[in-house]
């Protein structure tokens, strides 16, 4: 091992549930608009086009359960999603050995200052400032495929003080997760560690200090987290 200048950064893992151990995060891709509803309500055309991906750092996944609303913003939004934990990787891998590659799913929340993000694309810019901040993917533990078969269908849901403001179903997915890990093994080298964040559902909006979200997906457990 080299003799680093610095004090080496910590990794950023996540507790693995009914286990002891913990799962460590490399990368972690996002794939847009992948809801026809949700493409509907940003605008967009809902009809099948090629995927597109932005990422998130690692260290922006987060289990404490608390979401710090950040600064320069005064819009940010809630994405319930579907998180996929990768055990393994490689390029063009095929659509029917892609599930191979799965280790668990769990839940998460895309957080973003949707502002800030509105801004960026006006300029024509990268989403970073939006998307990519500290803290920006409250996150659940991860739940193997051994323990919970891969999740192709059941209802995917987000309360904000209780009241249901994100409702559909995994089905209803544009891209499914084998197609995504196909087409990002296109373009990166997946590996062990990676995240996949499969896209939210219709019902986006903004959270205000004090707020209390609950996300639930059918088979998963909920993920409650308070917005301070």
């Amino acid at each position: 091992m080299p003799d680093y200048v610095i004090e080496t950064p910590p990794v950023t893992a996540l507790p693995v549930a009914n286990e002891n151990g913990a799962f460590p995060v490399r990368r972690v891709y996002c794939i847009g608009r992948n809801y026809a509803a949700h493409a509907v309500e940003m605008g967009h055309d809902p009809d099948r086009e090629p995927p597109f991906f932005f990422q998130k750092n690692p260290n922006n996944l987060d289990t404490s359960g608390v979401f710090p609303y950040p600064p320069h913003t005064s819009d940010v939004h809630h994405e319930a999603e579907l998180a996929v934990y990768l055990k393994s990787g490689g390029t063009n891998i095929p659509l029917d050995e892609a599930l191979d590659h799965v280790y668990g799913y769990g839940l998460s929340l895309d957080m973003t200052r949707r502002d800030l993000q509105g801004e960026m694309k006006k300029m024509g810019r990268p989403w970073e400032i939006g998307k990519a901040f500290e803290r920006s993917a409250p996150a659940g533990p991860v739940h193997p495929v051994a323990a919970v078969g891969h999740l192709a269908e059941g209802s995917i849901t987000l309360k904000v003080n209780g009241v249901t403001k994100q409702e559909g179903d995994l089905n209803q997915m544009i891209w499914k997760v084998p197609e995504m890990i196909s087409y990002l093994s296109e373009y990166f080298e997946l590996a062990a560690g990676d995240v996949i964040l499969s896209g939210t559902p219709a019902g986006v909006g903004p959270v205000s200090p004090g707020d209390i979200m609950e996300l639930t997906v059918d088979g998963l457990d909920t993920l409650r987290v308070t917005v301070e």
